[in-house]
């Protein structure tokens, strides 16, 4: 198994989620520290200058409520992307971003979008549904704990609420949906046992060697050197190599003669 396809921990997992949740929290402290409003950077749907939006939108909030709420499950969601798939992790991160401010440009009403919660919904379904897809035991534990936690976001892909953008949350899941699809591969090998592999041979199998063609247990002869009445024993020493322990079997004729 080779060590991409192995769990491996680092500092960046961790760290560079912490790092996108930080610039979050520094642009929403400047809009407070400097009375700014960033609000004129989201999407605006239909309008060319709206595009802007798409790459500067996530980094928007329009209240410390909306932060909060976005940077938990952002925090969660891209730490669990970044361990369980390391390779393709700024892929997925990145060009989810952009698609999902793409789509939201095309389909949302005509108004301004802002906040990371289209990312949010995206890292949920590619996390949920790439789980289930891998057929693999800990991606799958992966999907069903996302589920768990965010599996009520779901309804707000809907227009239950006119002061939230569904549209983005829709467009979020659904390009989350589509990489589930277009990421082919199993990002952690299934281990695979000897009698799994094609090198397999097994008449070579110590365990099958125990058994004869009817499938009856056959007790193999221990394997001793014998002769002359003398026995060999190998032993390995402290130091790895082999003393050889020769013990000696000896038989001595009695000339005593006892009557009763």
């Amino acid at each position: 198994m080779s060590n991409s396809n192995q769990l491996q921990f680092s500092p960046g997992v961790f760290g560079y989620p912490l790092f996108f949740v930080m610039v979050l929290w520094v642009v929403f402290w400047v809009e407070t520290r400097f009375n700014i409003n960033f609000n004129s950077f989201g999407i605006y749907p239909g309008k060319l200058e709206g595009l802007q939006g798409v790459i500067f939108s996530p980094f928007i909030h329009g209240s410390l409520e909306h932060l909060f709420n976005n940077s938990v499950p952002l925090f969660v969601l891209t730490a669990a992307l970044f361990y369980f798939y390391n390779d393709i992790r700024w892929k997925v991160l990145c060009y989810g971003l952009l698609l999902t401010g793409l789509a939201t440009w095309a389909i949302g009403r005509p108004s301004l979008h802002i906040g990371a919660s289209g990312v949010v919904y995206m890292l949920v379904a590619f996390l949920f549904f790439k789980g289930i897809f891998s057929k693999q035991f800990q991606l799958t534990a992966l999907a069903l704990v996302v589920v768990f936690l965010y599996g009520g976001l779901l309804w707000y892909v809907f227009p239950v609420d006119p002061e939230i953008s569904w549209e983005g949350h829709l467009s979020g899941f659904f390009v989350g949906l589509l990489f589930a699809f277009l990421f082919k591969g199993n990002p952690i090998e299934n281990k695979k046992y000897e009698w799994e592999k094609e090198s397999y041979n097994p008449e070579n199998d110590p365990f099958l060697k125990q058994f004869d063609e009817d499938g009856n247990f056959i007790e193999l002869a221990k394997e001793t050197s014998a002769t002359d009445g003398q026995q060999s024993i190998k032993e390995l020493t402290a130091d790895g190599t082999k003393k050889i322990i020769k013990i000696v079997y000896s038989i001595k004729k009695s000339t005593d003669t006892k009557t009763e």
